[in-house]
């Protein structure tokens, strides 16, 4: 009884002993385990986080590659646009040179009319100048044949003007005869002094009148003749200064 309890103890001590080496063990296989685990988690947050920064960067990766895919997507619009642009331009083009070649050959044509029009219109501008010239060479005739006649005209007038005042002056002396004859008759009369007196007055004052309205006659005739004389040199100092004009304006 004795030896089989001692063998009992021995075993379970050494139980125990391997227990505890177990518990050992298993606390440094458990602290190992919580390093690993403390690992495993420190590895996961960095790894979460660099999923984040690789998310964000994955965003910012699309909106760039969306923006990229915007741009290409405009690239390509402006291309088409471009080479549509491209095309209109090449045909504005070719209608350009078109219209060149057809504005050309208007002017062609124009340039042509033109010398035609140019040449009818010298050659009638050189028969209106000749007409002109032979219409101013006839009114310059027509001027100097009135001229002359208006000279011959004036110079009558101041023959008439002459050969009235010698008229005139004849009869003015005429006159003053007869009134002295009368005058001398009357005073050879055999008549009161008085009456003689109021005789020769009467006759002095009929006398006087007659050759006052003689006189004013004479100047009115005169006058008259004066003013015609000056219209006639007015007329004709016109008549040159319209002359000279037309010559100056050919």
């Amino acid at each position: 009884m004795k030896t089989s309890t001692a063998v009992d103890l021995d075993k379970l001590v050494k139980d125990f002993s391997l227990l505890e080496q177990k518990m050992t063990d298993l606390k440094t296989v458990n602290s190992i385990l919580e390093m690993k685990l403390e690992e495993a988690n420190r590895f996961l947050r960095f790894s979460q986080t660099k999923e984040k920064h690789l998310m964000e960067d994955r965003n910012g990766l699309l909106g760039t590659i969306q923006g990229l895919h915007q741009t290409l997507q405009t690239q390509c619009d402006l291309r088409v646009e471009n080479e549509m642009l491209s095309k209109s331009l090449s045909d504005l083009k070719k209608e350009k040179e078109k219209i060149k070649e057809d504005c050309s050959v208007q002017i062609e044509a124009l340039e042509a009319e033109m010398a035609v029009v140019q040449e009818d219109h010298q050659r009638a501008l050189e028969d209106a100048q000749l007409e002109t010239q032979r219409t101013l060479e006839e009114k310059e005739r027509a001027i100097r044949e009135m001229t002359e006649k208006k000279e011959h005209a004036e110079e009558e007038l101041r023959r008439k003007i002459r050969d009235q005042d010698k008229e005139k002056q004849s009869e003015m002396i005429k006159m003053q005869m007869e009134f002295n004859a009368k005058l001398a008759r009357a005073q050879s009369a055999t008549i009161t002094p008085q009456q003689n007196q109021s005789s020769s007055l009467a006759s002095q004052n009929i006398f006087k009148r007659k050759l006052q309205f003689i006189q004013e006659e004479k100047n009115r005739e005169i006058q008259a003749l004066q003013q015609k004389v000056r219209e006639l040199e007015q007329q004709q100092m016109l008549g040159f200064t319209e002359s000279r004009l037309k010559r100056r304006k050919m």
